[in-house]
C-alpha cells in the first residue's frame, strides 16, 4: 500500500516554474490555433475540393463557438451568417404581395448565398420541417417563399434556391438526434469533426495554453492582467476541471466565467489567486446547499455513516451524487454492509433484486464475486449465502466503482475480520483482483473528508482509492493543508492483497492462518464438520425443549 504525499493531491506544475514567469507577456493566440483538427476540417470544407455540402462538429450549444467558427471561416476567405433560430420566418425568403407584386424579404439561407450558414444543432432540430427544406436546399432544389400574412398570398408564390453550405454545431446527445433522424448523417453528403474540449499537458502546449488565456483575458478583460499566482492557479483550477492533471481545459465559457468573476474581487490592474481563489470559493458556496444538508442528516444521525472504531461487514464507499438540475456532482460517503448466513452460496445484490442496481453495478458485482470465489478454491459450494446492501439508498445506483468496497464487505462478514471505519474505499476490482480507475475522486475524497471534519478528525482518517486514479487528484485547499498536516490520508492501491491488511489489519491471502482467505476456509471446514443432521424442523422444535 502506498501513502500519496500531499505533492501529489494537487497539481503543482513546477517543471513551468520559467514559463510562469513570463506569461503575461506572451502574445495571445486565438482558440482556433488550440484545435488542429478543427482548423484543418474548417480548411478543406470551405474549399473548392470538398464535395461534402454539410460539416457537423461537436460541442456544447454555445453561442462562443458558433462566432469562434465563423470569424475562422471569414479569416479563411467565405461569407458566413450566423443563426441563431430555426423559425422558418428567418431562415427562408418571405413574400408579401401588394397590388399584384411581390415583394420579397430575404432569409438567412438566401443571405448565406456562395457562403456558409453557421447554425446550432437545435435549431436545426427544432422542427423536422426546417430540416427537410434545409436539406432539399442544399442539394439545389427551389423553395416557394412563405407568405408573410395570409392575407396577401400570390397565387403563384415567387421561388427561391440558395448555394450555400451549413454548418452543424451541437452536443453529443443533440448530433445522436441528427443521426436518428437522418440517413445521411454518416454518408459524404456530411462531414465530422469536433471541437476539443482538453489540451495535453507539455511545455509546447504550456505555452500554447498560457497564450490562450491572455487571449481570454484580453478579449474580456480589457486592460487588467493576471499576475505570476493567477495563472498557477489557473492552471490548477483547469486541471480540476477537466479532473486529469495532465491536461487542461479548453472552454470559452468555463474561462470567461472563472475570470470575470475572480476580475470582480480585484480593485487594481492586476489579478492574483486570491482573486481566482475567491471566485472558485463563492461558485462553490451559491452551489453548496444541497451538499451541506447531506452533512447535516450525517451530524444529525438521519444518515448512519461511522468515521470510528471497527465494523464488521461494513465499509465506507463513496458515492458522487448527481441531482437533475443542480449544477454540479458532489460527493458523499455511502454505508455498504453484508451479512451472511447459512446457505447455498448465493451472493444477494439487493439493490439488483429491487431495481434500485443498474447494469454496470451488477456487473462490477458479478466481477467481484468471481474473484472471490476463484481466491476461496472451493471444490463445493460456499456453504454460507450473502447479502449485500448500500444502507439507506433511495434511488439508483450504477457504476463499478463500489466494486472494491463491495469486496472488502463481504469477506469481513465471511471471515468475521472487522473492518476500520476510519477508512473509506473506492475502486473497481477486475476478476483477478486487480485495482481499477474510477471517476469522480476529488469529490468522493472531498465528501468524506468533511464528514471527519464534522465528526472529528483523528489523525487516523483517509481513502483508498486505485493507483492509476492518482493522477486526476486535484482537491480543495483545506484538504491538501490537512493532508500535508497529517490529519487526513490518501493510499493508492493496484490489487486487492494491498487493501485488506490496511482495512481489515489483516493478510489478505497468505499462508498464516490469520489471513482473510485461511479464516473464512476455516469457517467453512468448521461448519462442515458440525454440520447437524436433523432436519430445519427438528432444529426449530429443540429451541423450544
Amino acid at each position: 500500500m502506498n501513502q500519496v504525499s500531499w505533492q501529489e493531491v494537487c497539481p503543482l506544475y513546477n517543471d513551468f516554474s520559467d514559463l510562469l514567469n513570463t506569461a503575461s507577456t506572451l502574445p495571445s493566440i486565438e482558440p482556433i490555433e488550440l484545435q488542429p483538427r478543427l482548423k484543418a476540417a474548417l480548411t478543406y470544407f470551405v474549399s473548392d475540393n470538398c464535395p461534402s455540402k454539410v460539416l457537423v462538429i461537436k460541442d456544447g450549444d454555445s453561442l462562443a463557438y458558433r462566432q469562434l467558427v465563423s470569424a475562422s471561416i471569414k479569416n479563411l476567405g467565405q461569407s458566413t451568417i450566423i443563426g441563431v433560430d430555426a423559425n422558418p420566418d428567418l431562415l427562408f425568403d418571405r413574400y408579401k404581395n401588394v397590388q399584384g407584386e411581390n415583394q420579397i424579404s430575404r432569409g438567412l439561407v438566401s443571405q448565406a448565398n456562395k457562403g456558409v450558414l453557421v447554425c446550432s444543432a437545435q435549431s436545426a432540430l427544432a422542427n423536422l420541417g426546417v430540416w427537410t427544406n434545409l436539406k432539399s436546399l442544399l442539394q439545389g432544389a427551389e423553395l416557394e417563399c412563405l407568405a408573410v400574412d395570409s392575407e396577401n398570398v400570390s397565387v403563384q408564390p415567387p421561388t427561391f434556391s440558395s448555394d450555400f453550405k451549413l454548418v452543424i454545431i451541437g452536443d453529443r446527445e443533440q448530433l445522436s438526434d441528427l443521426d436518428l433522424i437522418d440517413s445521411d448523417y454518416r454518408s459524404g453528403f456530411m462531414q465530422y469533426t469536433e471541437v476539443e474540449s482538453d489540451l495535453k499537458v507539455t511545455e509546447t502546449s504550456a505555452e500554447q495554453y498560457l497564450s490562450f488565456v491572455n487571449y481570454v483575458v484580453r478579449s474580456c478583460l480589457g486592460e487588467k492582467q493576471l499576475d505570476r499566482s493567477a495563472y498557477l492557479k489557473l492552471l490548477q483550477a483547469g486541471a480540476r476541471e477537466t479532473e486529469d492533471k495532465q491536461y487542461w481545459p479548453l472552454s470559452l465559457d468555463w474561462h470567461k466565467a472563472l475570470l470575470c468573476e475572480a476580475s470582480s474581487y480585484s480593485h487594481t490592474s492586476v489579478i492574483s489567486c486570491e482573486h481566482i481563489e475567491s471566485a472558485i470559493n463563492a461558485k462553490r458556496n451559491r452551489e453548496s446547499y444541497l451538499p451541506e444538508r447531506a452533512i447535516d442528516d450525517i451530524l444529525e444521525g438521519q444518515v448512519v455513516i461511522e468515521t470510528q472504531g471497527k465494523q464488521v461487514g461494513q465499509v465506507n464507499g463513496l458515492t458522487v451524487i448527481d441531482i437533475p438540475g443542480h449544477p454540479i456532482s458532489y460527493g458523499e460517503p455511502a454505508r455498504i454492509s453484508c451479512v451472511v448466513h447459512f446457505g447455498d452460496g448465493d451472493i444477494s445484490d439487493v439493490e439488483r433484486k429491487v431495481d434500485l442496481g443498474g447494469n454496470i453495478h451488477a456487473k462490477g458485482m458479478m466481477i467481484m464475486q468471481a474473484f472471490v470465489s476463484s481466491e476461496l478454491d472451493l471444490d463445493a459450494p460456499l456453504p454460507y449465502s450473502a447479502s449485500i446492501v448500500f444502507e439507506q439508498s433511495y434511488c439508483e445506483v450504477d457504476g463499478d466503482s463500489a466494486s472494491l468496497a463491495e469486496l472488502c464487505s463481504l469477506v469481513s462478514a465471511l471471515s468475521g475480520y472487522p473492518i476500520d471505519q476510519e477508512i473509506a474505499v473506492t475502486g473497481a476490482v477486475d476478476q483477478f483482483g486487480r485495482v481499477q480507475a474510477v471517476g469522480g475522486l476529488n469529490e468522493k475524497v472531498e465528501g468524506f473528508y468533511n464528514v471527519c471534519k464534522h465528526q472529528g478528525l483523528t489523525g487516523k482518517q483517509g481513502v483508498i482509492l486505485p493507483k492509476t486514479n492518482v493522477q486526476h487528484l486535484a482537491l480543495n485547499k483545506e484538504l491538501v493543508e490537512s493532508i500535508k498536516n497529517g490529519e487526513f490520508h490518501i493510499w493508492s492501491a493496484t490489487h486487492v492483497d494491498e487493501v485488506i491488511p490496511l482495512l481489515l489489519g489483516k493478510p489478505f491471502n497468505s499462508e498464516s492462518e490469520e489471513s482473510v482467505i485461511g479464516k473464512i476456509a476455516e469457517r467453512i471446514e468448521n461448519f462442515e464438520k458440525h454440520e447437524m443432521p436433523e432436519s430445519i424442523v427438528t432444529r426449530i422444535k429443540n429451541w423450544f425443549v
